[in-house]
């Protein structure tokens, strides 16, 4: 895994053997190893604790460029219609109930609602193919 690859370069750059990183953030060597040879997926606390050991900020085990990366442009609201869906209002109740809904979900769940959404998708851009298609070979 990507995650692994930059940890176990940014341990060595820094100089720091599995038993610093561990002194440094309370974790196992062996869960270290696990990590760096993409065994494991560590979770975001533990990629906070990771950086901190490193003395980096979290981003740098995701970015690999020379220079800070650019900060990204958020759509801001500018008039009716122009705004980030979920960003306000009875859209954005919504999606604060459905990730507390999703947060409370089995994994096996959310796999299958992920397939589902991705399934419609699938049939929705295929219809819409397939109307676009029918449509050019009717007209004369």
């Amino acid at each position: 895994m990507f995650i692994g690859n930059r940890l176990l370069d940014l341990r060595k750059h820094k100089k720091f053997s599995q038993g610093d990183i561990e002194k440094r953030t309370g974790l196992l060597r062996c869960y270290i190893s696990r990590v760096e040879n993409g065994h494991i997926v560590p979770a975001i606390q533990t990629i906070e604790k990771l950086a901190r050991a490193l003395e980096i900020p979290v981003y740098q085990l995701f970015y690999d460029g020379e220079e800070d990366p650019k900060p990204l442009k958020l759509q801001h609201r500018k008039g009716s219609g122009n705004f980030a869906w979920g960003s306000f209002g009875k859209d954005a109740r919504f999606l604060h109930r459905l990730r507390g809904f999703l947060r409370k979900a089995k994994e096996k769940d959310r796999k299958l609602l992920l397939y589902m959404a991705r399934e419609m998708i699938r049939l929705r851009k295929q219809a819409t193919k397939q109307s676009s298609s029918s449509g050019a070979t009717d007209s004369p």
